[in-house]
């Protein structure tokens, strides 16, 4: 059997060539992104049918490693059929019948049977082999039926229920989201829930031990032993910092589609749907504000229905169970942070409604256009402090030069760039500090950011 380090001196690292490209790739990459939710499939409403294969492929880990996955790829042509990691979020509305059909495609699928599971869900499975937890594929031809009823909207998870505490770790699992029937594509919940968003972001946590996976490939799968699983590798919807921070369907990383950068504006209410897609319990520490827990593995936080998600938690580290989910709710608007956002010398907010209800009364943030949610108590006020001249600072590749929301400012040649809509960039990442690591290297992993852009005028 050969040794964990041996079998880790197999993968060739390619850091040199990825790190020279990022600010190019990254800054182009950003100025053609439109944030248009969550990504995924949907069928057809009210009886969306699936077709999933679970395929062997590899994807790249942030600091350039190629690593062996097995996943599912959707036949309908979502990723062009081919594996993906994580699996196609699928995307329901609630009362539909939602019918998958698996096949399996995996090197010796007879004894590599797979399968799928649907917590949460009340699934009716035909076809295939009788498994320990569902019916199962055991190869192209053998195909299972999995049907159910998305009866209550919410965030949920799905993964293969064969050997599943390996075959999870190779990758064969996903998201499900069930939107509700009524105000589906701005509420979470549904009215009367307190779930009301503007936009929408997947935040599925999953780890990877490539020795597992290096072993498997190597066809020494009978060695495996899932007791002493060590992750190397941290990842927020299939990729890791600074994959993340690429669009969705980057064409270098096929087999990873999924972003993790969410675009947001002053006064949006983002929900953020996090699924625990590992063995591990992982904590993601959001920044810029508190985010507020309305929902958890499917089911809003309150004392009993219609009483507006009264039991809300709010806080700024989530702790994500395995395979368990958490929706919240996060805003940002700048209040009180002792100056004018937009950089505006002269008085000029009008607060005559609140934003949310659009009636009165008054807020005390700006009603609307180029000025929208700012906070009128900081109209006008100067930034709090002189910056220091350019030969004393450091900067990052986000800094824009200007301390205000949607201006440009003074940069020496060769710095910044990456942020076209001078935005302000907050990161989200997990607090597990070795988490953010790529192969015990920092930066990377389980890190990425919400980029707050000026409104449209």
């Amino acid at each position: 059997m050969p040794s964990r380090k041996q079998v880790m001196n197999i993968q060739q690292n390619r850091t040199l060539t990825k790190i020279a490209a990022l600010a190019t790739v990254l800054s182009i990459a950003l100025a053609g992104i439109a944030q248009a939710g969550i990504q995924g499939i949907t069928g057809i409403s009210p009886a969306p049918a699936f077709s999933f294969t679970a395929k062997a492929d590899s994807i790249t880990s942030g600091d350039g490693s190629s690593v062996y996955m097995w996943g599912y790829s959707d036949d309908g042509g979502h990723n062009n059929q081919i594996m993906q990691y994580p699996g196609p979020t699928m995307i329901v509305t609630e009362g539909d019948v939602v019918t998958i059909q698996l096949t399996n495609d995996l090197p010796d699928p007879v004894n590599n049977r797979v399968s799928m599971i649907f917590p949460g869900q009340v699934v009716s499975a035909t076809g295939g082999s009788t498994g320990l937890m569902t019916q199962e594929s055991d190869g192209p031809a053998d195909i299972v039926t999995y049907t159910f009823t998305a009866s209550h909207p919410g965030t949920y998870v799905y993964h293969s229920g064969t050997r599943p505490e390996l075959q999870t770790e190779m990758g064969l699992l996903g998201a499900l989201v069930v939107r509700p029937a009524v105000d589906g594509t701005t509420t979470a919940y549904g009215p009367n829930t307190g779930t009301e968003y503007e936009n929408e972001w997947l935040y599925l946590v999953s780890q990877v031990d490539s020795y597992i996976h290096t072993l498997v490939q190597l066809g020494n799968i009978d060695q495996v032993d899932m007791a002493k699983q060590k992750p190397r590798q941290w990842f927020i919807n299939g990729r890791s910092l600074s994959d993340d921070l690429f669009p969705d369907f980057a064409p270098w990383l096929p087999t990873q589609p999924y972003s993790a950068l969410i675009i947001t504006a002053p006064g949006h209410r983002v929900l953020a749907r996090f699924v625990g897609a590992s063995r591990d319990t992982h904590p993601p520490h959001l920044h810029g504000n508190n985010f507020t827990m309305v929902a958890r593995d499917g089911r809003v936080l309150q004392t009993a229905p219609g009483a507006g998600g009264d039991l809300a938690i709010s806080d700024n580290t989530m702790s994500v169970v395995s395979l368990a989910t958490h929706d919240a709710i996060w805003q940002w608007t700048g209040k009180d942070l002792g100056w004018d956002i937009y950089g505006n010398p002269v008085p000029d907010c009008v607060d005559q409604v609140d934003n949310r209800t659009g009636v009165a009364p008054p807020d005390g943030y700006d009603d609307a256009g180029a000025n929208a949610w700012e906070w009128c108590a900081d109209d006008a006020k100067p930034f709090p402090v002189v910056l220091p001249e350019l030969q004393d600072m450091m900067f990052g590749g986000f800094y824009s030069g200007s301390p205000f929301l949607g201006s440009y400012g003074s940069l020496p040649v060769g710095e910044g760039g990456l942020n076209l809509w001078n935005g302000y960039l907050y990161p989200w990442h997990s607090h597990t500090e070795f988490e953010l690591t790529n192969d015990d290297v920092f930066p990377g992993g389980m890190f990425t950011a919400i980029l707050i852009v000026p409104p449209a005028p």
